[in-house]
């Protein structure tokens, strides 16, 4: 166990904004880990039971939410997400950084959390290229498209409220932004 505590890293923005894509590289960094959430939504193609999310139930979810089992949680897309906090409690004994990759809603209950806490918004460089980003995904449907985008204007008011704002307008360029507002550049 390290003597040095660690942090949470919280990243939220729009749905097809890239922040998985950077959490998924800063986890290849030394002492930073990823926290998986639980979710009531079906595992997409290639979605790992305890690698991509715990996916649970909705009796299960609202057990564990009951028990008082979540640092957060919400209702995300017309789905439950959240943060087991054993998991969370620890990574941050471990003395590693935690990913979290949250919504907004999330987000604001974790500031709130008095662990400690650095957030960080993904925006995307425009609406414009968010909607192509997500259509190209073709992972929903139509129905659930326009669900997700009817959000994005409310979740980007939220940006505010965050520590850092970055734009995902080159990833890579984005991507040593964030590393050296987590001062882990030199852990590269």
């Amino acid at each position: 166990m390290s003597s040095e505590r660690g942090r949470l890293v919280v990243i939220s923005g729009p749905t097809a904004s890239g922040k998985s894509t950077l959490w998924r590289r800063l986890v290849e960094l030394p002492r930073v880990c990823f926290s998986v959430s639980a979710t009531t939504r079906a595992a997409r193609e290639g979605e790992v039971d305890g690698r991509d999310y715990h996916f649970l139930s909705a009796a299960e979810f609202e057990r564990r939410l009951a028990a008082g089992e979540f640092l957060e949680h919400a209702v995300v897309h017309g789905q439950r997400y959240g943060t087991l906090r054993a998991e969370v409690e620890r990574a941050l004994q471990d003395g590693n950084d935690l990913l979290l990759e949250i919504d907004v809603q999330g987000a604001e209950q974790v500031r709130r959390s008095g662990l400690p806490v650095v957030s960080v918004f993904v925006k995307p460089p425009s609406e414009q290229v968010l909607r192509q980003r997500l259509r190209g995904r073709g992972t929903e449907t139509e129905e659930q498209m326009l669900r997700r985008l009817a959000i994005i204007d409310e979740e980007m008011k939220q940006a505010g409220d965050y520590d850092h704002v970055v734009v995902n307008d080159d990833f890579e360029r984005m991507l040593a932004e964030v590393m050296g507002i987590l001062g882990l550049e030199e852990a590269a």
